[in-house]
């Protein structure tokens, strides 16, 4: 198992913790990272465009002109796809783009996902992460004696209303909890944050 130091919110190491190596140290499968993070963009997707064809355009109940003797072309609505006004051919229409995973996999990639964070180094366990009340400062200067200056997400074991509250305001910066551990989330962060409570229930959940 992996041993990695704990700080506080200033930056100070109070403690070691061992990783699930399970979890925590998980081979790389960057096909299965891009499926579970396509996944999820596409249910995210409205899917409300449409357009109207033929049958959907007002109007064009009447024949333009009679069937036959009058050199034209023979017509039977002004609402063709072929007029101007008329309707649309093979326009998108209302739809859902979510597809789903197995369960397995969708799990594998969080921890190949977690995995990729520590051998890089871009993740740090703090021994707790709460504040009394909601306030962007204490986020910013925890940010700071980091060093961190791109997006972060920070990680907690249950809901943190005042953590989430106070890291919202902050461009980049997202809080969860690991009821809400997802792929995108945390690829899509330079560093996270996590905190020993949170580790504990992660490898309780996937181990």
């Amino acid at each position: 198992m992996a041993t990695v130091a704990v700080y506080d919110i200033t930056n100070k190491q109070v403690g070691d913790i061992e990783l699930n190596d399970s979890i925590f140290g998980v081979e790389m499968n960057a096909g299965l990272l891009h499926q579970a993070v396509v996944m999820q963009l596409a249910a995210q997707r409205l899917g409300t465009h449409a357009t109207k064809t033929r049958s959907f355009v007002r109007g064009g109940g009447r024949k333009p002109w009679k069937q036959k003797g009058t050199g034209r072309a023979r017509a039977g609505s002004t609402r063709s796809p072929l007029w101007v006004g008329g309707g649309t051919v093979f326009g998108p229409h209302p739809r859902k783009y979510a597809f789903s995973m197995p369960r397995k996999q969708r799990r594998l990639a969080i921890k190949c996902a977690l995995s990729d964070k520590v051998k890089n180094g871009e993740l740090v366990v703090l021994d707790s992460l709460d504040f009394d009340a909601p306030k962007t400062k204490q986020v910013v200067k925890m940010m700071s004696d980091f060093a961190v200056e791109k997006k972060a997400l920070l990680i907690t074991a249950d809901e943190a209303l005042n953590v989430e509250k106070s890291a919202r305001n902050i461009p980049g910066v997202k809080a969860i909890n690991t009821m809400g551990l997802n792929v995108h989330d945390i690829m899509n962060h330079d560093k996270l944050f996590i905190t020993k409570d949170a580790v504990t229930r992660i490898e309780e959940v996937f181990a």
